[in-house]
Order: structure tokens, then C-alpha cells, then sequence
């Protein structure tokens, strides 16, 4: 615990002052957290970010994480008439080169990489964009998924009885998921009152307790994946937190779906 507090206290203390400062220096240490988070999640699966495929699907990854004026300036840099473009000729890269290395790395194995580039790219690419659009939008779910996590965790561990998802998460009880959503609640409404930046106390509770919800379903796909593949955890790059991955996938579920819902649209 004392070195999990320690760690906790230390990220928070390089990475706040990016978040405040945004620009640039922000989306240059998310591309680099994204890229860490990549090669977390290639190395469960046994694959080398450093081969052919890996390569490839970094590079799908870095497209999909920059923010939109930086990939529209690679998209005409190269000629493409999209972003997405450029995705699908790195996709249709990846399948050519299982036909040529026959079959030494499967199709199983490029679908795996694929949908990994877009899980941990697009995730930190909305964390980007969130903080593009305002200071306060990206502070909210940062707050969100914090507080969610620690009341998770206290409450489960003071009050928890029911087990919420055995099979997955051995440790977390429903006990602990709703506490998560009522601290979360809490804060939030602490936030408004401090700083007002949402449109009414209804909407930002319901918001909140679906962003709650979505960022423990988040963090329990992440458990999934790891029990999968027999894992304590995606890294070691925090000790006593795991990897990037064991940090932000509650953030990589919560902000795209906030943006999909156009909650923080200008």
C-alpha cells in the first residue's frame, strides 16, 4: 500500500502539470503513455512491437492517437485523401504479410493487433481531444475515474460481501461498484459547486453515473484480458499500479463514449 501511495503521489506530480499546460507537451506524453499501452498489450499476446506487424500496427496506432489537425497534415503530407485511408493501406500491409511469411504470424494474430491499435489509440486519442475542448471537461473525467476507483476499492474493501465478477476480478464486489458510483457522484457535485461547467445538477449526475458505470466496465475488460492471457499485470512501468494499461483503462472506455454522446462537443 505504502508504495502503491508513494507511486500515486509522484505520477500525479508530473503528470497534472501537463494536463494544466495542454497543448503539445500534453498530446506528446499521451502519444508516449499510448505507445507504452501498446506495446503492453502486444507483449500479453507474445508479439514484439519491434517486428514487422508490430511496427505496422504502431503506426496504425500513432494515426489513430494524434490529434485531428496533426493527422490531416500526415494525410496530405503522404497524399491520401483520409486518415482512414492510410489505416486501411496499413491493414491491407499487415495482411499482405501474412501471405508472404506463410502463415508464421496468423490472420488471429493481425486481428489482434488491429483491434489493439484501436482500443488503446482511440481511447488516449479522445483524452487528447477532451482536453482540447476545455481544462474543466478533461479535469471532470479524470475526477470521475479516480474517484470511482477509490471508492471501488474502500468501499469494497470495507463494506464488500457480494462478488461482483468472480471469474474476473476475483477481488471487486457490487458493494464496491455502486460505492464507486456514489463517491464518484459526489465528487462531481463538489466539482460544480466549486467550479460550474456543467448545464444543470441532474444532467451531470446521470452523466457521472454513466461515465462511473462505463469506466468499472472498462477496468474489468482490462481484468479480462489479463486473466486471458495469465497476467498480473499489463507492466511493470509503476510499481505497485502495473502498466499504463492497468492506470488508464477505466479513461480509454470513459472519454470516447463521452465524445460519441457529443457531451463535450464545442
Amino acid at each position: 500500500m505504502k508504495q502503491r501511495i508513494i507511486t500515486a503521489i509522484i505520477a500525479a506530480a508530473l503528470f497534472i502539470p501537463f494536463v494544466i499546460y495542454g497543448k503539445v507537451p500534453f498530446t506528446i506524453l499521451v502519444l508516449a503513455m499510448a505507445i507504452v499501452g501498446f506495446y503492453e498489450i502486444l507483449k500479453m499476446k507474445g508479439i514484439s512491437i519491434f517486428s514487422v506487424p508490430g511496427f505496422l500496427g504502431l503506426v496504425t496506432l500513432i494515426l489513430l492517437v494524434i490529434p485531428k489537425d496533426w493527422s490531416e497534415k500526415v494525410v496530405e503530407l503522404i497524399g491520401y485523401s483520409s486518415n482512414l485511408m492510410v489505416v486501411y493501406g496499413l491493414m491491407m500491409l499487415l495482411l499482405i504479410y501474412v501471405v508472404l511469411v506463410k502463415n508464421k504470424i496468423t490472420f488471429d494474430e493481425v486481428g489482434f493487433i488491429l483491434l489493439g491499435a484501436f482500443y488503446v489509440g482511440l481511447g488516449f486519442h479522445y483524452l487528447i481531444e477532451t482536453r482540447n475542448v476545455g481544462l474543466e471537461y478533461v479535469v471532470y473525467c479524470l475526477l470521475v475515474v479516480w474517484t470511482t476507483d477509490s471508492g471501488a476499492y474502500f468501499v469494497g474493501r470495507k463494506l464488500g460481501k457480494n462478488k461482483l465478477w468472480p471469474e474476473i476480478s476475483p477481488k471487486k464486489t457490487i458493494e464496491g461498484f455502486i460505492g464507486g458510483i456514489v463517491i464518484a457522484v459526489i465528487f462531481a457535485v463538489g466539482m460544480q459547486l466549486i467550479y460550474p461547467f456543467a448545464n444543470g445538477y441532474i444532467s451531470l449526475v446521470l452523466v457521472t453515473i454513466f461515465a462511473s458505470i462505463i469506466g468499472q466496465m472498462g477496468d474489468l475488460v482490462e481484468s479480462a484480458i489479463k486473466r486471458h492471457f495469465d497476467v498480473k499485470d499489463s507492466g511493470n512501468i509503476l510499481p505497485g499500479h502495473g502498466g499504463i494499461l492497468d492506470r488508464f483503462d477505466s479513461l480509454l472506455f470513459v472519454v470516447p463514449l463521452l465524445h460519441f454522446l457529443h457531451l463535450f462537443s464545442n
